[in-house]
């Protein structure tokens, strides 16, 4: 069986959750507050997504990022996901 009830990212694609990133935060942000080179030194969807792919920890922040962002209720979401205001 190939249903994922309790991962929330069962059927989003690695570079929906980039591409979606970037359009919310902006590589800065992003760079600010994930700490890889990808996000900081000429910025690409492609180089991310190779970055990505290779790298779980990276992956894991952006993931989380990403479920925080945009899945968690609506309460949750005014918060920041950096634990900043």
């Amino acid at each position: 069986m190939n249903n994922q009830p309790n991962n929330p990212l069962h059927g989003i694609k690695l570079e929906t959750i980039v591409t979606d990133l970037v359009d919310h935060f902006g590589w800065p942000v992003l760079a600010d507050n994930i700490n890889i080179n990808c996000f900081k030194s000429d910025p690409s969807i492609k180089s991310s997504l190779k970055f990505l792919r290779k790298t779980q920890w990276a992956r894991d922040e952006v993931e989380n990022l990403y479920i925080s962002t945009f899945l968690q209720t609506e309460d949750l979401q005014s918060t920041s996901p950096w634990g900043k205001v």
